[in-house]
């Protein structure tokens, strides 16, 4: 769940990302690759932050 609370908020973060470089006029081009690099490296931050730990 918390995997999903995250990735909602980063979603959320990454549409006010998104919206702002629209309205200062960056090409779409530039919005969509920068929106992947982001997109990745949001993935990888949640999984990293809720994965469980090995009880090891």
């Amino acid at each position: 769940m918390s995997f999903a609370l995250y990735m909602i908020g980063f979603i959320i973060f990454l549409g006010g990302l998104i919206w702002g470089a629209v309205v200062a006029g960056v090409p779409t081009l530039y919005i969509a690759i920068g929106t992947l690099i982001i997109l990745g490296a949001g993935i990888f931050s949640a999984v990293g932050r809720t994965r469980s730990k090995d009880p090891s």
